[in-house]
């Protein structure tokens, strides 16, 4: 009787491996709330912005860590989850960044006013090390833009960054040959140098980005256009210089901002919290959103986003 038994046993073990699959790509799950600090029923959501503001890709391979949700969806699901929830009743934005792409920036601008729009609950933004250019173009949806004592901003305007490979390509040897369909459809080619004609097409799309930029910065911090073209000449600015400017509402820490906007919601407790993924480390309110993998960091991050093909229109400090 034993051995009729064994030989179903091993033929349903057969069985089952005949159809067993692994899937080695690991799945994104769906956020979680954690507590950072502080208690009660009323929420405080702290979004992260830090790093090159971009809509990155992303990638899997066996022994990769876990896949991060690009920047942009996942800001938007983040604020969608808020949405949910009635008991969040502020935001703080914490931006340490010096900018990125004009879409990702303008994008990450409009969610913010768009969930202001919905939910009529205050927002925040609270710049730490840099929050230039981009970083700031986004910070301008908030209600009230808060910078640390050290923090540096500005360099407001547009730049574009392109590479001419010409020289180096000559000396391997190498003669890149275009076939195009006008004089224009390899402008900006790093194979070549740019022509008068291509300088100034690009001038005109830069010029066009500025006075967007411009026109926000004088609608949202009710500053007259002329001065803001004054001040928007690319330089950064302190903490202090960007106060009297007028640029920013006040210098706090982040720690005071939360007890502020406890106090203007009229609530003595109030838990800070994150949306986070699990495995993902989240443990104070300085705690970053985790990065892309391979990202090397802010720098790492940067020098990848900028080694792409082909020039880039950004809203960027990049000294």
């Amino acid at each position: 009787m034993r051995r009729p038994t064994a030989i179903v046993l091993l033929a349903l073990v057969l069985c089952g491996c005949s159809v067993l699959s692994i899937d080695f790509q690991p799945r994104i799950r769906p956020l979680e709330e954690e507590t950072l600090e502080g208690r009660g029923s009323a929420k405080i959501l702290l979004v992260d912005l830090s790093g090159v503001l971009q809509d990155e890709s992303v990638s899997f391979s066996l022994g990769a860590p876990p896949p991060r949700v690009p920047l942009l969806a996942r800001v938007r699901e983040e604020l969608e989850k808020a949405e949910e929830d009635n008991r969040v009743r502020a935001v703080i934005v914490k931006i340490n960044s010096p900018g990125g792409t004009i879409t990702a920036s303008d994008i990450l601008y409009r969610e913010i006013m768009e969930f202001k729009a919905r939910r009529k609950i205050p927002v925040t933004a609270v710049i730490m090390d840099v929050g230039a250019s981009g970083g700031y173009y986004v910070a301008l949806a908030a209600d009230t833009i808060v910078v640390h004592p050290t923090s540096v901003t500005g360099s407001l305007g547009v730049v574009m960054l392109t590479v001419n490979a010409q020289g180096l390509m000559e000396k391997i040897g190498v003669a890149p040959l275009a076939i195009k369909s006008g004089p224009m459809k390899d402008a900006g080619s790093p194979f070549r140098p740019l022509t008068q004609p291509e300088l100034q097409v690009f001038q005109g799309v830069i010029d066009d980005m500025y006075g967007r930029f411009v026109r926000l910065i004088a609608a949202s911090r009710k500053i007259p256009e002329e001065r803001v073209r004054a001040l928007a000449d690319g330089r950064i600015y302190t903490a202090q210089q960007a106060l009297d400017l007028g640029l920013v509402d006040r210098i706090a820490y982040l720690d005071d901002v939360v007890g502020t906007t406890k106090k203007a919601l009229g609530v003595d407790e109030a838990r800070v919290v994150m949306y986070h993924r699990p495995k993902e480390y989240r443990a104070t309110i300085y705690s970053e959103a985790t990065m892309a993998p391979g990202s090397g960091g802010a720098l790492g991050q940067l020098t990848g986003f900028l080694g792409g093909p082909g020039p880039r229109f950004m809203y960027l400090w990049w000294p």
